[in-house]
């Protein structure tokens, strides 16, 4: 997946917003939140991180192509880099900036749920 791609994809997901900063990454939030950052590959390849349940985490963390994210975990946070960015993993990938999104965002207020128009429905709906 290319850092285009990546932003379109991102860009689909409702009431998000995106910026470049710490050094030209592509940062996308929800509701002011991070869920997804394009940027930070070694020797200016692509790479992605992304927001995991912990099941994932630990299953990523092990897993070729993955590894935990810069700065996040070692804060001890559940966030993964995908370094491994040549195509085959581009549907994983959707897969978990897609879970991303949905963990960030289900993390906000249900105030600022609905005040994003964001409707989540709860597991015993």
């Amino acid at each position: 997946m290319t850092y285009d791609e990546f932003n379109v994809f991102c860009g689909a997901f409702p009431a998000t917003s995106h910026v470049v900063q710490w050094g030209g990454a592509h940062v996308w939030k929800v509701g002011g939140k991070v869920f997804a950052i394009g940027g930070w590959g070694e020797d200016k390849q692509p790479a992605f991180i992304f927001k995991t349940s912990d099941l994932n985490y630990v299953f990523l963390a092990e897993h070729r192509g993955y590894r935990p994210a810069p700065y996040f975990a070692t804060r001890g946070m559940k966030w993964i880099q995908q370094t491994e960015t040549s195509g085959p993993l581009d549907d994983d990938l959707k897969y978990y900036l897609s879970e991303s999104y949905r963990i960030v965002a289900l993390g906000l207020s249900k105030r600022k749920q609905k005040e994003l128009g964001l409707n989540f429905k709860s597991k015993d709906d």
